[in-house]
Formats: structure tokens, C-alpha cells, sequence
């Protein structure tokens, strides 16, 4: 499989990474980047192929389109006329396959994908959804340039993209949010820096992870933690208290909405 990218970014880079560590030949990577700094950091540090020419992918099986969703409008129109039977994947958050279709005039062998910045260590999850045209053997490609940066989910319906972009998409954010606050109170309770910084990473590290390796219910993990009249039931009832819970549940809920927004407005160009 000869693989390309347009746009040599963070995610980018994350699946560029995951591939290398499973043996894919960094030779059949081609990466068009406009920025010559950039290029010259992709070559050095993955072994990949750059240009800052279009056409240059056009020989690509599979190409991603790791880009802003402002820049994709005008990218698929350049890229419609060098397009025969590549699979396309766009993971652009809020762009919908009916209007990246448009743009590439007409083109639907697409796949969409909302990946996460977990993937820069291999540990991110992607939801992905395939335009009714696309092959077996095409899916099986997606899957294989995602899943080397992590989990891949994928789903039913396009609209779900949503709600994947608020929960898993943004989520990291909302996590960096919370152990953010487990930082600022481990500081205020006397610890120092190094200490607060250890503890709150590791604490939100070891939970996940044992609710990963667990078949008990989340809320049945979080009970066993709170004794009755203790000082975790006594945490948990100011956080109940602050609607902490609520204020989560209508930041993705919000999260969502925007992704839709943005869908709606870029589906005007």
C-alpha cells in the first residue's frame, strides 16, 4: 500500500508514528506539506517522502486529508481532477462526506474518521464511518492506518461522528481539565509540585486503567472506593453538590452541538 497525507500535522504525525513502530515502509509514505521547515522535520524524523506539489499523492492507494476543516473546501476541489479510484479518509472534525463528496467533484469512494491526540503514543481511539461504495478491502486499509495509533470504533451511521467528536474527540481535553484540579488541590493541601504532578497523572491513569482490565459497572468501581461516612463519600458529595456530573454531560453535549454547527457552516462553501 502506497500511503499519502495532506497536511504534515500533530495528527499526522501520530499515525505516521504508530505505522513506523509496525513496520511500515516509511518509503511508501508521501507527505505533502506546504511548509518547508516542516518537510525537512518529516524526512528527518520518519524516513517519509514530502512535496509541497498536489500532485505528487495522485499515486497514492489510500490518502488521508489531515488538514484544518477551513482549508479542506479548496484542497478537495485541487485534488478532485487527480482522483480515479484511491480510497480517500478525511478526518476533519465536522465535515460531512456528502459536502467532501461535492468538493471532490462527485467522488465517493470516502471514508470519514474522528481520531484523538491519544494517538500520538498509540493509545488514542478513532470512530469511523464508510461511504455505502467503499470496498471491503478499503475498510480493511482505514482500518489499518488507525488502528496503528490505537482503537478503531466503527459505527453505523454518520451522524454518530458527532458525538464521537464530543466524547472521544474532545474528551483528553476534559481529562487534562480534571487532573488539572487534582494538581491544584494536591497543592493546596501541602504537597509540592513534583508530588502533585505524580500523584494526580497516576491517579487518573491507575482508575482507567483498572476500569479497562475490569468487568465490574463503572458506578459499582466507584462505590467500592466510597465507605459509608468516609472521606471519598465526603469528596463525592461536594462534587455532587457543585452538579460537577451535569456540568460534564452538557460540556460534550455542547461539544457535540459545535460539531454540528461547523458541519453546517462549512456545508455553505
Amino acid at each position: 500500500m502506497k500511503l499519502g497525507f495532506i497536511g504534515g500535522g500533530n495528527m499526522a504525525q501520530a499515525l505516521i508514528t504508530g505505522l513506523k513502530s509496525q513496520k511500515f515502509s516509511m518509503q511508501n509514505i508521501t507527505v505533502v506539506e506546504l511548509e518547508a521547515n516542516k518537510r525537512a522535520e518529516l524526512e528527518h524524523a520518519f524516513g517519509v517522502n514530502t512535496s509541497a506539489e498536489l500532485a505528487k499523492i495522485q499515486a497514492c492507494d489510500v490518502i488521508v486529508l489531515a488538514i484544518k476543516p477551513q482549508q479542506l473546501p479548496q484542497i478537495a476541489k485541487t485534488l478532485a481532477p487527480q482522483l480515479k479510484n484511491q480510497l480517500i479518509i478525511s478526518i476533519a472534525a465536522g465535515i460531512r462526506l456528502a459536502d467532501l463528496s461535492r468538493w471532490l467533484g462527485g467522488y465517493n469512494t470516502i471514508i470519514r474518521a474522528m481520531p484523538n491526540t491519544p494517538a500520538q503514543i498509540q493509545a488514542g481511539v478513532t470512530g469511523l464511518y464508510a461511504m455505502p461504495n467503499v470496498s471491503k478491502m478499503q475498510i480493511a486499509l482505514a482500518d489499518q492506518v488507525l488502528s496503528a495509533a490505537g482503537t478503531t470504533l466503527w459505527l453505523d451511521s454518520e451522524e454518530k461522528l458527532d458525538a464521537i467528536t464530543a466524547i472521544s474527540g474532545s474528551g483528553p481535553a476534559y481529562v487534562f481539565y480534571f487532573i488539572e484540579a487534582l494538581h491544584e488541590a494536591a497543592l493546596t493541601l501541602g504537597l509540592n509540585e513534583s508530588q502533585a504532578k505524580q500523584l494526580s497523572i497516576a491517579t487518573f491513569k491507575g482508575a482507567s486503567l483498572l476500569a479497562d482490565a475490569s468487568d465490574t459497572p463503572i458506578t459499582t468501581l466507584r462505590a467500592q472506593v466510597t465507605s459509608k461516612g468516609g472521606t471519598t463519600e465526603q469528596g463525592l458529595l461536594s462534587l455532587s453538590d457543585s452538579k460537577v456530573k451535569q456540568a460534564i454531560v452538557l460540556a460534550a453535549q455542547k461539544a457535540c452541538a459545535r460539531a454540528k454547527t461547523l458541519g453546517d457552516e462549512l456545508s455553505q462553501t
